[in-house]
């Protein structure tokens, strides 16, 4: 129901082959299904999709992981509506003055009028409530080892495995390399999507860049619930 359209630019080697070789434009959504976490590899695709599309073209994993950047031009200054593997860093080099949308910055109320998919409801999302544990990793493992109990999962950085011994954990990535991040973090989430699983205690990355992006994901997973584990009991 807007006036505007996204134009995507895939730099990807197969996604550019096909749109050539169709010679007219690509009107097509995104591979998943609404409010999941968003497929990353051809398997996921398969998952969601069974039955509902005639194939699969497998370009191999998603190399940056988190969906595109999108940025609204039709404002001045130009609008950050989602952030993604080009950085706010990137594009305020290029375009000047960046605005950032509150609805990348804090849960939106539901009547507001958004300008894409994806930016007013809790998305890309397992079944299980999810909840960011912010703080030093000591403070982290600390917080959630005094409330895990059964039905509970944590979601952590390579580096912190070891202070979850016992506690279910899954690493998305290392700390120390964002994009390992940025391109496991849908994976990681997908196989927490499971019946068993009621609560996720996630490690969130800090700062800009992709991790930027990658937080954002994960604020939206968690619709913004965020525990300050240094400040906590």
């Amino acid at each position: 129901g807007l006036d505007t359209v996204g134009m995507r630019c895939p730099d990807h080697a197969v996604t550019r082959a096909i749109i050539a070789a169709a010679g007219v434009p690509v009107a097509a959504p995104s591979a998943n299904t609404s409010g999941r976490p968003s497929c990353t590899t051809a398997a996921h695709v398969r998952e969601d999709m069974d039955g509902r599309i005639d194939g699969v073209v497998d370009g191999g994993p998603c190399r940056v992981g988190v969906e595109s950047t999108i940025i609204d031009l039709t404002c001045t200054p130009p609008r950050l509506l989602r952030p993604g593997g080009v950085t706010p860093e990137e594009l305020r080099a290029l375009l000047g003055e960046l605005d950032i949308d509150r609805a990348v910055l804090g849960q939106i109320s539901n009547d507001a009028v958004v300008r894409a998919p994806g930016m007013k409801y809790k998305h890309y999302a397992p079944s299980a409530e999810v909840y960011i544990i912010s703080g030093s990793s000591e403070a982290a493992a600390r917080y959630i080892r005094r409330r895990f109990g059964p039905g509970d999962a944590v979601l952590c950085f390579a580096e912190e495995l070891p202070l979850y011994d016992g506690c279910n954990p899954t690493a998305y990535g290392s700390e120390n390399d964002v994009r390992t991040l940025s391109a496991g973090l849908f994976a990681a989430l997908r196989d927490l999507d499971r019946p068993d699983i009621r609560t996720i205690y996630a490690r969130c990355p800090e700062g800009g860049g992709v991790a930027y992006a990658v937080g954002n994901r994960l604020k939206k997973a968690a619709a913004f619930r965020v525990v300050d584990a240094e400040h906590e009991a």
